[in-house]
């Protein structure tokens, strides 16, 4: 009979360690130098739990299938092979448009096997996007989806970037493309390993900057063990979860929730594959499946408790977490209300794991990051490097080994020296977003460095604002930004977008501006009130402040 433990397998590649009380008090990543997530994991759990199962995909059409880990190592050595049937080679960066399609799944892990560099992308780009991310990162290849326009654009972008040396499409054929899903059955199923550095490159993300072109984040092989934290102790799995978190494959959080980390500690992914979110959809799932461990972005759960979730059975899950974007306490408290589960945030970035999270064991304050995580020295500081005072506003920094380095995060932005300076300086890794700690070590977002208010000499963060004004019936978005004032240097100015049933007027601003003044310090509420259609945002759903400031600019506000 086999010893081996599946919820003592991510012990292997991580020192840690836990107070009296239970709680993480470290967290150090400990892999072998040839560290491969997709041998030492997958191929490892295919070959002490052949049968058990590790993704349950489905589709909103209906289709579904389900990998074990047997199945899963084997189709990836087919994709492995297949690739270097094509020419794929160590080193060459692959672009994947695969939205949640299993066959994500089967190519990363495939590239990882070749030493390949996979980068996720979003099915929403446009040519435009593609041309550039193409010239940038220098692809050579391209596996996408065949639903939708994805190949139109991709094909239009190749008239201007002629680099690309095959496109692969999967879940469908077109001419000029090779067929993923019949071309890789043509492959033997055994691969020979070939040996990858846990400091070689494995990843690139491309960042949702609000302003100029985004940036390249080139991850490591350490990446992917430093999700252990994210799954084992913000997720919580274990084997015998069932986790579901929603990101689309072209979106870092992907590689938070849902292939990475949550397979080393033994849980099971559900993979659940549509096109436009349908909240109703969603929750049906959540009931007919028996998730048990749920992550989204809070503003997910606010149109799940818009749907009136009391009218699904959601008893089977057990822990829920959200991430993406800052948590207005009016979501916590209906979450906890209605399924009496505390919603665990946590903070970080696509450069990072969690930095700032409500860990498992962690008693969360409604609207608080958490605390920071073991992985990481964190520290608040000011515009020259230095440590601010408890209960101050700072940037949230972490700080580098003395070779200007760190395990969980990258070396540097690809090919960006001024971007790296400006991030990577008076040793420490700038994120670019503030926060102020309380006094039992809570972080409280306070918004983007550049985002922060200064008015009559007081320092105003969004956040807030936009907090008070979201429990408003009448607020079903908002952002906060600064204009002109000639009296205070900046005032507050919202820009909001009303619920159905409401409708702009001099009465619903003055309501307004009251409401905050009753929640929140008085210097605080809005002196101008913008009601909108839609927010401006990025690809990824993130509102874009900036556009809302330059469009101000233009007004002369």
């Amino acid at each position: 009979m086999s010893s081996f433990n599946l919820n003592k397998f991510y012990k292997n590649f991580v020192d840690e360690a836990y107070d009296e009380d239970g709680n993480l008090i470290k967290f150090d990543l400990n892999t072998p130098p040839n560290y491969n997530f997709a041998y030492d994991v997958i191929d490892r759990l295919a070959a002490e739990v052949p049968e058990k199962q590790a993704i349950h995909w489905l589709h909103e059409n209906g289709e579904e299938r389900i990998f074990t880990y047997k199945e899963l190592s084997a189709l990836t050595n087919k994709v492995a092979n297949m690739f270097r049937a094509h020419g794929v080679k160590k080193g060459d960066m692959v672009m994947l448009v695969l939205k949640r399609h299993y066959q994500f799944w089967l190519c990363v892990y495939g590239l990882m096997k070749l030493g390949a560099i996979s980068i996720p992308a979003t099915n929403q780009l446009m040519e435009k996007d593609y041309t550039y991310r193409f010239q940038a990162a220098s692809v050579k290849y391209v596996i996408a989806t065949g639903e939708g326009e994805v190949a139109d654009h991709i094909d239009a972008a190749c008239k201007k970037y002629p680099d690309i040396q095959e496109k692969f499409m999967a879940r469908g054929k077109r001419e000029g493309w090779t067929d993923f899903d019949s071309e890789v059955e043509k492959f033997s199923d055994e691969f020979e390993r070939i040996e990858t550095k846990v400091e070689e490159p494995m990843f690139l993300y491309f960042t949702s900057g609000t302003t100029g072109y985004p940036k390249m984040i080139l991850h490591k092989y350490y990446y992917s063990a430093a999700h252990i934290l994210t799954a084992k102790h913000w997720h919580h799995v274990s084997d015998g979860t069932l986790h579901l978190t929603i990101s689309d494959s072209g979106w870092g959080k992907c590689a938070w929730g849902k292939l990475f980390g949550q397979f080393t500690c033994g849980a099971e992914e559900f993979v659940y594959d549509f096109d436009r979110f349908n909240s109703a959809k969603i929750l049906s799932v959540i009931q007919d499946y028996k998730i048990t461990s749920f992550c989204a972005p809070p503003t997910m759960f606010r149109f799940f408790i818009k749907e009136g979730i009391e009218n699904y059975d959601l008893s089977n899950l057990k822990y829920t977490c959200i991430a993406g974007e800052a948590l207005n306490p009016e979501v916590y408290n209906r979450w906890y209300e209605y399924t009496g589960l505390k919603l665990m945030e946590a903070f970080g970035q696509s450069e990072t794991v969690p930095i700032v999270a409500n860990l498992y064991g962690m008693e969360p304050k409604p609207g608080s990051m958490g605390k920071p995580v073991p992985l990481y020295d964190v520290v608040l500081a000011d515009e020259d490097g230095n440590e601010v005072p408890l209960g101050e506003t700072g940037e949230i920094c972490i700080k580098l080994d003395e070779n200007g380095s760190h395990k969980g995060i990258p070396i540097c932005y690809y090919r960006d020296e001024e971007a790296t300076n400006e991030s990577w300086r008076n040793g420490l890794y700038h994120t670019g977003d503030t926060a102020w700690k309380d006094e039992e070590g809570y972080l409280w977002y306070v918004g983007r460095t550049d985002d922060v208010i200064k008015s009559s000499g007081y320092r105003i963060g969004p956040f807030e604002i936009e907090s008070v004004l979201m429990e408003h019936p009448s607020v079903l978005e908002c952002a906060v930004t600064a204009v002109k004032d000639p009296i205070r240097g900046q005032a507050v100015k919202a820009t909001i977008v009303l619920t159905k049933n409401y409708k702009p007027s001099d009465e619903l601003v003055k309501e307004l501006q009251n409401y905050v003044k009753s929640a929140t310090a008085p210097y605080k509420y809005p002196r101008v009130i913008e009601f909108v259609d839609e927010l401006p945002k990025t690809i990824s759903g993130k509102i874009i402040r900036k556009e809302i400031r330059r469009r101000d600019a233009e007004m002369g506000r």
